[in-house]
């Protein structure tokens, strides 16, 4: 896991909010946080856990993956993964059944390319050669 990058975030936090024309009160009356509290993660004083961002995320109406990016929290690989998972599970088109063997293929997916991506670096294709007829 990195190391929380907060001066970063503070910044991001704070042009989110601006973006979303919230003042500093505001966002902290919606995220359930004090507002002197919320002053400091913008001022990178404050380290905030998962929950506060996960709740500062959704005050902001943005993802709370892009905030723990942001903090360092999670890997920007992991967010791309994190994030079609929950595109899949909020889609109200298919059932529930559906969204799992969905996820289920897309996981098995990344294991075959993680897996061709390693035998790449080793010299191997991964391939088959093409069969021979006598």
């Amino acid at each position: 896991m990195a190391s929380l990058n907060v001066g970063n975030l503070g910044e991001y936090l704070r042009e989110q909010r601006r973006q979303a024309q919230l003042s500093l009160r505001q966002l902290a009356d919606a995220a359930g946080v004090s507002n002197p509290y919320l002053s400091q993660i913008e001022r990178g004083l404050r380290k905030p856990s998962a929950d506060i961002l996960q709740q500062l995320a959704k005050a902001l109406r943005i993802s709370a993956e892009t905030l723990y990016v942001q903090a360092g929290i999670l890997d920007e690989r992991d967010r791309d993964e994190v994030e079609t998972r929950a595109v899949i599970l909020a889609d109200p088109s298919i059932n529930e059944r559906q969204k799992q063997v969905l996820l289920q293929i897309y996981e098995s997916f990344r294991k075959e390319n993680a897996l061709d991506a390693s035998a790449g670096d080793s010299g191997e294709s991964g391939e088959m050669p093409p069969k021979t007829t006598n």
